[in-house]
């Protein structure tokens, strides 16, 4: 999906000094984007955009704006199909395992933009659970599970919830589209 898009000149951007200071870096505005897309209820693309990049998106160079906009209608093209393909951005370890608490963190950036409206899905007895690969991902200050999983344990959890992410991103949407809420 993602082939397409020039996210070498995207991610290089993002971290030269020309970027806003306070924008999200690759993974982060992927999973960012992920959530605009899968948001109970639509998020203006100015309102959006400013959030991710820290300042106001027309500050932008303009093929980085329409990097942003093209992964964003990537993103929502890949969930509408009838089998939703899910390619999140994360990064790799040296050791060979992924790192996707940036990309989770990008996305909960997005939740957060409508917290009430994801209160639905997230307090839901039977769909609550499809947050979870996310949440996962979620530390404390000092570096603890907010989940309560024990540090031990901590890596394998990781992986194995990085590897349901696609499946519970897609089953989000679903949720959404499924309980009336409008397409990004």
């Amino acid at each position: 999906m993602s082939d397409e898009i020039d996210l070498e000149s995207l991610d290089a951007y993002l971290m030269s000094d020309d970027s806003p200071d306070d924008c999200l870096m690759l993974s982060d505005l992927d999973g960012f984007l992920h959530g605009v897309v899968c948001s109970p209820v639509p998020i203006p693309q100015d309102e959006w955009l400013n959030a991710a990049m820290g300042e106001r998106a027309t500050n932008l160079p303009p093929h980085i704006l329409e990097i942003i906009i093209d992964l964003h209608d990537t993103i929502l093209d890949g969930l509408t199909l009838s089998e939703p393909e899910v390619e999140p951005i994360f990064w790799e370890a040296k050791a060979g395992h992924v790192i996707a608490m940036d990309w989770c963190e990008g996305f909960m950036h997005a939740v957060a933009l409508r917290p009430k409206e994801w209160l639905r899905l997230t307090e839901s007895g039977a769909d609550g659970h499809l947050v979870t690969p996310i949440m996962v991902h979620m530390m404390d200050d000092n570096g603890h599970s907010v989940m309560g999983i024990p540090h031990e344990e901590l890596q394998q959890v990781l992986g194995q919830a990085a590897d349901a992410i696609p499946e519970a991103v897609a089953a989000i949407y679903q949720f959404w589209r499924s309980h009336g809420q409008p397409t990004a």
